[in-house]
């Protein structure tokens, strides 16, 4: 297939593209003008240099897939509510829209498990029909991004996915994030100040996510009929049960110490799929 990726130089984006060139799919990627990475390479991938607002519409024509992977803000510290809004629904409906004019009726696009928010900690484990509870900037416009590109396909015909990843980790992550502290701080030999640790969560590799993507080109996805799926194992686990198996597969030297930072303002404590399947 002839996919045109957006976020194709972030964290899941990256991981997608080698698995989707791997399973011998040709890419055209977006990249902001002088933000293309040099270190892909291959005869059936090419970048090309447009903002998701700036996309000339000709250049969407003659692909068969929009895999929609670009997202604002992800991470914290969160930008805000009306900037996330823009970028992560205006601008997104206004190229769905535009890809749909020029024949590109297959589409996918990442969501966050964090859309759920508060409902999540009522529900011991989410299915797609959970009612979305979002609490900040980005999950909230997250949230709004699902119902807005679910509701444009329905109006245009459009075949839809939209996969809610989990909480994905891995090579390539932002450094500041969890997981790639924690490695840090293993290989250094220091310790890890973290919360307690209680927060349970569902960790998906991003080479399991980038696979789950690959894997969606292939559904068949009815018009006008806009599916929600998660990208998930179905397993619980807390936060501090993961620092635990990571730490002693690295073979740290230093110790963990749960507790000696206070958890995040608004903290969600749980967001656990159901299992895959169910």
């Amino acid at each position: 297939m002839r996919l045109l990726v957006t976020g194709g130089t972030g964290f899941v984006g990256r991981h997608f593209i080698g698995a989707a060139l791997a399973a011998g799919h040709q890419i055209t990627a977006l990249s902001r003008p002088g933000r293309a990475p040099a270190d892909i390479t291959a005869p059936a991938f090419r970048w090309l240099e447009a903002g998701l607002d700036t996309c000339p519409e000709a250049s969407l024509a003659g692909h068969d897939v929009l895999v929609h992977l670009a997202a604002h803000t992800a991470n914290h510290p969160y930008d805000s509510l009306e900037q996330c809004l823009l970028w992560n629904v205006t601008v997104p409906l206004r190229l769905f829209a535009a890809a749909h004019r020029a024949g590109v009726t297959r589409q996918i696009a990442a969501g966050s498990c964090f859309e759920y928010g508060r409902a999540a900690e009522r529900h011991a484990l989410l299915f797609p029909d959970t009612p979305l509870e979002p609490v900040g900037s980005y999950p909230i416009s997250k949230a709004a991004a699902s119902v807005a590109l679910g509701g444009q396909a329905r109006d245009l015909g459009s075949r839809l996915s939209i996969l809610r990843i989990f909480q994905v980790y891995g090579p390539g992550e932002q450094p500041t994030r969890f997981w790639p502290l924690l490695r840090a701080a293993a290989h250094a030999g220091r310790d890890f100040p973290m919360s307690p640790g209680a927060q349970v969560r569902d960790f998906i590799p991003v080479e399991d996510v980038a696979r789950e993507f690959v894997r969606e080109l292939d559904r068949t996805v009815p018009a006008g009929t806009p599916v929600i799926r998660h990208v998930a194992t179905g397993q619980a686990q807390t936060l501090l049960e993961f620092a635990q198996h990571w730490w002693k597969t690295w073979g740290a030297r230093g110790s963990l110490r749960p507790g000696a930072q206070s958890y995040r303002d608004r903290e969600l404590m749980r967001l656990v799929s159901a299992p895959p399947g169910e």
